[in-house]
């Protein structure tokens, strides 16, 4: 199914964190051990006790050769 998705992966949920340091470690790792490498933190907003965190897989990044123009990985 990853092959469908023509450049990244949004996700957001609530943690439940103490910061949001916290927040974007625990997000981070959590979608590494996905088998994503490349994530960014697109928003986060800690309120207390839990966190909203946004974040972003890229599959393909701009200038990559995509395997929906080029077939295969891309890579």
């Amino acid at each position: 199914m990853i092959d469908k998705i023509i450049d990244a992966l949004d996700v957001e949920t609530t943690l439940l964190v103490k910061s949001e340091e916290e927040a974007k470690s625990v997000a981070i790792q959590y979608f590494k051990s996905l088998g994503f490498n490349e994530v960014d933190v697109v928003f986060i907003e800690h309120n207390g006790f839990a966190a909203r965190v946004r974040l972003r897989a890229y599959i393909f990044r701009p200038g990559d050769k995509y395997a929906w123009v080029f077939g295969g990985d891309g890579k």
